[in-house]
């Protein structure tokens, strides 16, 4: 490993985040350093390619990034993508961090992670086929109560990930899920306005509504989703656009008013959409208990899940609340597992060739 280190604080451009955060020393190595074994994911963001270290042989995960419109680099986001993951540095359910690696011919740089396991999505599809049988209530809620300490662990440190989703959840040998691919996180002491980010299936409904001043409870509207995606086997809300998105929410768990979600009525959405008060009338509330009956998830299951996916985020259950829910009362007692006493939140399988979710 290279002695050096490099500035990699990457702060926001406002003053106030100046003032509240501290800078932060990443290390920095050289890609000479490490030996490519395999890709393990590439599309338009650049590539996530897995390598040995020479000197220990540690199996790692190196992510690069191109520049928007096709460059190689994208310096400015690996920096601050790397400034939220060591932020995250002790949080046993985020991907861990080595620090940044240079390619001393181009100047390139690349994240260096562990190889934390193949993506949830990946292992949801290898476990269960199209139309199998639900994943067991026990199954599910040792995952959940992890991807929740995590969530709450992430927002402590006042870091809002805004990308949640099967793909960037890693399953490892552990067993243990953790958080990754924080290219579009944001930190609290960034003042809003906040853009839309992250991906349409996975959005809160007040992102999609624009509402310029979205907290942490975005992170948790996404676990709702993915719960009911552990539970079901597939994502439960599959919009087209925002707009139809949108609908397919509120057709699942009622059309809001100024009653349940006191703004509502004033965003463009509502403005725009003269039928809301026809289909609020033809819904007639909620029909996610008719999606998930007590076949497929209990009573105190059922809750947890409806306080996740509560579309008024004043009302949302927060991450510390969430794991207090009566849910998780045979686990909740628990500290971070250890490698050797993880709490498993998959069945085990044969272990095969290790995917890091990009």
């Amino acid at each position: 490993m290279a002695a050096s280190v490099v500035e990699a604080a990457a702060a926001p451009h406002h003053a106030a985040a100046r003032q509240t955060r501290k800078r932060t020393r990443v290390a920095m190595d050289t890609t000479d350093d490490y030996e490519g074994t395999c890709c393990l994911g590439e599309g338009a963001f650049g590539a996530v390619v897995m390598a040995r270290h020479r000197g220990t042989g540690r199996a790692v995960a190196m992510k690069y990034l191109r520049e928007p419109g096709g460059g190689g680099g994208g310096h400015e986001a690996l920096l601050r993508e790397a400034r939220f993951l060591e932020a995250c540095a002790g949080n046993p359910f985020v991907v861990g961090f080595h620090g940044l690696a240079r390619d001393p011919a181009t100047a390139e740089l690349c994240l260096v992670m562990e190889c934390a396991g193949q993506s949830l999505d990946d292992a949801l599809r290898c476990q269960r086929p199209p139309g199998g049988p639900p994943l067991p209530e026990d199954t599910v809620r040792p995952a959940m109560w992890q991807l929740l300490t995590g969530a709450k662990r992430m927002h402590d440190a006042h870091i809002i990930h805004r990308d949640i989703k099967p793909q960037n959840i890693l399953v490892g040998n552990d067993q243990i899920v953790r958080f990754c691919d924080f290219g579009l996180a944001v930190h609290m002491a960034e003042p809003p306005p906040y853009e839309l980010a992250g991906t349409m299936w996975y959005m809160a409904p007040e992102m999609l509504l624009g509402k310029p001043d979205y907290d942490a409870l975005v992170d948790i509207w996404s676990l709702g989703c993915v719960m009911a995606e552990l539970i079901d086997g597939s994502a439960l809300f599959q919009g087209i656009d925002y707009e139809d998105h949108l609908c397919e929410i509120f057709g699942v768990l009622g059309v809001p008013d100024d009653t349940t979600w006191p703004w509502f009525s004033a965003t463009p959405f509502a403005a725009e959409m003269p039928d809301l008060d026809k289909q609020r009338q033809r819904c007639k509330g909620s029909v996610l208990r008719c999606m998930f009956p007590e076949s497929k998830l209990s009573k105190e299951g059922f809750d947890l899940l409806s306080g996740l996916l509560t579309c008024n985020p004043d009302k949302r259950l927060t991450a510390a609340a969430a794991l207090k829910h009566p849910w998780f009362s045979k686990i909740q007692s628990q500290e971070a597992p250890k490698k050797e006493e993880a709490v498993s939140p998959l069945p085990k399988r044969p272990r095969r060739h290790a995917v890091c979710a990009t």
